[in-house]
């Protein structure tokens, strides 16, 4: 398990957009949380998964891919991105059983290695089947950060009004600040 303390500034994403958020840029320049093992390590504790699986090369080299077809489907479009994130789904299933408690789906990978990858392409379904307009991409021009609008109306432009959604104010009162 992981001690160190996740750096980005936007966690607490559905795991396909907080696998997306694992880029982002701090005072310009672009920053890689999945950059090497520690930051995997981060990632997976961040998102409850480090009990699971371990920080290790394939589970890195597995996730970089999920995130590289995510960001193909999310930010390109549907046809471009279908193709890859099919292939990061084939290296799993659901399971369904029945239990004690009822019925259950548990997902199964003949490759361990593929479970958080496999996971986050899976929750990606997920959102599109739940609201795929909710998907969003910040508003701010400089910021990469991905959420799921959960705000009552549906409006949310900004990853987060205290960053993104402040410094565009700012910008917007400068601007006409100017004028004057």
């Amino acid at each position: 398990m992981s001690t160190a303390r996740d750096p980005r500034p936007l966690t607490g994403e559905p795991l396909a957009l907080d696998l997306l958020n694992t880029r982002w840029n701090k005072e310009g320049v672009a920053q890689d949380l999945l950059a090497d093992p520690e930051g995997l390590a981060v990632w997976l504790a961040s998102n409850g998964l480090d009990d699971a699986h371990t920080a290790d090369a394939d589970v890195l080299r597995h996730l970089r891919q999920a995130r590289e077809a995510l960001k193909a489907t999310v930010d390109g479009s549907l046809a471009q991105g279908a193709p890859l994130v099919d292939a990061v789904l084939g290296h799993g299933r659901i399971r369904a059983r029945l239990t004690e408690e009822g019925a259950a789906e548990e997902p199964e990978f003949a490759d361990p290695s593929w479970g958080p990858a496999w996971l986050a392409a899976r929750n990606y379904l997920d959102l599109l089947a739940q609201a795929p307009d909710r998907i969003r991409s910040c508003a701010h021009e400089t910021c990469v950060l991905h959420f799921f609008d959960t705000s009552r109306n549906g409006t949310r432009r900004w990853c987060s009004m205290a960053a993104c959604g402040n410094r565009a104010k700012a910008s917007r009162h400068y601007a006409r600040s100017k004028e004057n």
